[in-house]
């Protein structure tokens, strides 16, 4: 006899549950593109790669996620390739990390980005075209690609993943300010490029400030990418465990 619709609809979604989540990272910047450069010479590709690696072995210890990283080595990839990966992939979350350099040295701390048309303050829209011109390092024009995500930002399934972007946001700036200083207002957002996956929710870290002496030092650190990396892992638990009741 099979089992009644009620049990096998439990049944169904239990295996849901257990299934392992598909997160991609992102290492930022790569290969001829170093990204920001630190005082005494860190480069933010070399930060942000290790740091992935650290959140990639972390989240596949807790079994509940399998792990894909953009780029894996010193590699160069353009922006909207890095999208095409994720969504190839089947991606459920894109978390892209990076390391910010800021104009003031004083300012120190991490931050977290999302989507939106309208950059939230002059510092953010200031970051998002210096993110987004990285494709132009391998003159690739990112301009042409942009009438294509205008209409895809109308649709309702965009609006929807950025409410669930939004809900990524929140929990990485509650867990990651548990573990390393936060930026003021630390949750901002911008057009960035490669967030602009229409159905993958998505969030851009910036996890520290190269450009300050002190915390270039700490970014450079096995020990602190752990922390970070800790900070990062909680979020993602965190906001599946959110959506799992939704």
């Amino acid at each position: 006899m099979g089992l009644a619709p009620e049990a096998f609809a439990q049944q169904k979604s239990k295996a849901a549950a257990l299934k392992p989540r598909l997160v991609v990272l992102d290492p930022g910047h790569g290969g001829v593109d170093p990204g920001a450069i630190g005082r005494t010479g860190t480069y933010e590709k070399d930060v942000a790669l290790a740091t992935a690696r650290e959140v990639a072995r972390l989240l596949e210890l807790t079994r509940r996620y399998r792990v894909r990283l953009t780029r894996n080595d010193d590699e160069f990839i353009p922006l909207p390739e890095r999208v095409t990966r994720a969504r190839a992939a089947g991606a459920e979350l894109f978390l892209s990390i990076h390391a910010d350099a800021l104009p003031n040295a004083s300012m120190r701390g991490a931050s977290i980005y999302t989507l939106s048309e309208q950059a939230s303050d002059r510092q953010t829209a200031a970051l998002a075209a210096r993110e987004n011109k990285a494709d132009l390092i391998a003159g690739i024009d990112l301009s042409r690609h942009e009438h294509v995500v205008g209409e895809i930002l109308l649709d309702l399934a965009r609006r929807q993943t950025n409410n669930l972007s939004i809900q990524l946001a929140r929990q990485l700036v509650t867990e990651l300010g548990h573990q390393v200083p936060l930026l003021i207002n630390s949750h901002r957002s911008a057009g960035f490029a490669v967030l602009k996956a229409p159905d993958i929710p998505s969030a851009l870290v910036e996890i520290g400030c190269l450009s300050n002496r002190d915390e270039e030092r700490l970014l450079g650190r096995a020990v602190y990418q752990r922390k970070v990396a800790t900070g990062l892992v909680r979020s993602i638990n965190d906001y599946f465990d959110v959506i799992a009741k939704v």
